[in-house]
């Protein structure tokens, strides 16, 4: 993701045909407080995908449909939001919608404290709360724009050192008041982080109770999959309920419309909308 969670420089200091949309149930294997409850259908989008600090204009997108990329990221909120957002709006959801355009909802809630992300940090005893909280606000930013209940909502979590166990702890129970409170709301939950720090701290957790059932790793490779570099077992977060962010920061001009933006291998749900 380009500035909008920390500037390029920090990012690069930290790391030292679009397909169609279907109609799934998977995602949901971890989230064990979903079990009880009928949930919308899945909407789900298998192609590529990309990201950017801002989202882009509505000619730009307009123009930009039927390329390379099928489905967008959009930062819709966040104390640690890295860009202001003046193009999105419910209207730009819907005409984008109608176009023909997927969205993926990301949320840049509190950051670790041992990490270098963001200026809202997470503390150990506020944690829970907090997490609830801003799920509730994730929850709330979601609806204001025209993404309805069943969709999924991607909590951005930068690099941090998954080693010191306090502060991975915190980060934990952070994710699962987060998760567990969309769940409640009916929002389905979805995790972006580092394939070598904050998405492994996630996959390799030994208790999976409220922790997202999608992950969006970052793992810089300019590989466009979500299997064969896939650095856990074969057997996690299958059934559409991977995505892959495999190149950042890749200057593109689309039907004379230049845009900078990192691009995603993704087979993964995606926002319910129209």
């Amino acid at each position: 993701m380009s500035n909008h969670r920390q500037s390029r420089k920090r990012r690069y200091i930290t790391w030292g045909v679009a397909g169609a949309a279907v109609v799934a149930g998977g995602g949901i294997a971890a989230q064990t407080s979903m079990a009880a409850t009928v949930w919308p259908a899945q909407k789900t989008y298998t192609g590529r995908a990309f990201d950017t600090c801002a989202a882009p204009s509505l000619a730009a997108m307009k123009a930009w449909h039927g390329g390379l990329y099928g489905a967008a990221a959009v930062y819709i909120g966040g104390k640690n939001r890295g860009c202001g957002q003046p193009n999105l709006t419910a209207s730009w959801v819907k005409s984008l919608t109608t176009v023909g355009w997927k969205f993926i909802p990301l949320y840049v809630g509190s950051q670790p404290s041992c990490g270098s992300g963001g200026s809202v940090k997470i503390s150990a005893s506020t944690a829970a709360a907090v997490g609830k909280s801003e799920a509730d606000d994730a929850v709330t930013k979601a609806k204001a724009l025209g993404i309805k209940a069943g969709s999924p909502i991607y909590l951005d979590m930068e690099s941090y050192d998954i080693t010191n166990t306090a502060c991975n702890n915190a980060v934990l129970t952070y994710v699962r008041a987060f998760d567990k409170e969309l769940h409640a709301k009916i929002y389905r939950s979805g995790y972006y982080g580092f394939s070598s720090s904050s998405a492994k701290a996630i996959a390799t957790a030994t208790n999976k109770t409220d922790l997202p059932g999608n992950l969006w790793y970052a793992l810089w490779d300019k590989t466009n999959t979500t299997t064969s570099d896939w650095p856990w077992g074969s057997t996690q977060f299958t059934n559409h309920s991977r995505a892959h962010q495999y190149m950042v920061n890749s200057k593109e001009t689309r039907g004379g419309y230049t845009i900078t933006v990192d691009r995603d291998a993704w087979d993964a749900p995606v926002a319910i909308t129209g």
